[in-house]
């Protein structure tokens, strides 16, 4: 399938690592030119030099940003450094972990300040710009914390939740202006922070985190999702094959927010 993406320009946040490293590199396959975000500049350097060296010869060209965006100064000079760009995936930032009283106000700030305002606060500068040039498309990559609500992610499923409204807010309307905003939800990734939380929980409620292969046979199909059935779906709904998709989340979780009991 031809998704047309060849020589887009894909600004992509939380790229060092997880979806956002590998979204980027689901994009470099496809022809696109990247601006890669994050706060780790060695970590971006490899990745470049990695993508560089497979799909160099297609002419994609990596650009690295090793920015922090929680600070308010960066993100209009990020944007005026980059110039015009066709897609945007909102990914930087984890929201901590715990209940009301294991995320005090700091933490709980600090973890919205990445994430939450992070996505706004470029959609909100990179918006206009798409506008002028005739449009664009804009990918939040979200979490399925948004539509399962427990008190032990307090912080992340209410910043996830937040997301969702944002997303459907924008995407709602953004056709209008030939933009798309779009969000994803993904479940259990299998990326280095799952094992990190299943371990956590499994020293929490087993007592022993070793014992964390009994949670994740909990999961469907007794895995999280495989990285690419979370990749390939953003890079779809990026392409013009999605061309009347906006103000939408897609739940890739293998169900799991789709079992409630109705008693």
């Amino acid at each position: 399938m031809d998704l047309r993406l060849k020589g887009k320009s894909v600004l992509v946040t939380g790229a060092s690592q997880g979806i956002g490293e590998g979204v980027a590199r689901s994009f470099a396959e496809e022809g696109c030119h990247l601006h890669l975000v994050a706060r780790s500049g060695d970590r971006l350097a490899a990745i470049k030099s990695e993508i560089e060296a497979a799909h160099g010869g297609q002419g994609v060209k990596v650009t690295i940003h090793p920015l922090d965006l929680t600070s308010s100064d960066v993100i209009n000079p990020l944007v005026e450094s980059i110039g015009d760009i066709d897609i945007l995936v909102n990914n930087a930032g984890v929201i901590p972990s715990g209940n009301l009283w294991d995320v005090d106000e700091s933490k709980w700030r600090a973890g919205w300040e990445l994430k939450v305002f992070g996505y706004i606060n470029l959609t909100r500068a990179i918006y206009p710009r798409m506008k002028a040039r005739g449009g664009g498309v804009i990918i939040n990559n979200i979490g399925n914390g948004g539509e399962v609500f427990d008190p032990n992610y307090v912080a992340g499923t209410t910043g996830n939740a937040s997301l969702m409204a944002f997303t459907r807010a924008m995407g709602g309307h953004s056709l209008d202006d030939n933009i798309r905003v779009v969000g994803v939800n993904p479940g259990p990734v299998n990326t280095d922070r799952i094992y990190s939380m299943l371990k956590k929980r499994a020293k929490q409620w087993l007592g022993d985190e070793d014992r964390y292969k009994e949670l994740e046979e909990r999961y469907p199909l007794k895995r999280p999702a495989h990285l690419h059935e979370i990749t390939d779906l953003i890079v779809f709904l990026a392409s013009y094959r999605s061309g009347y998709t906006s103000g939408t989340i897609f739940t890739v979780d293998g169900g799991i927010a789709s079992r409630r009991s109705i008693i």
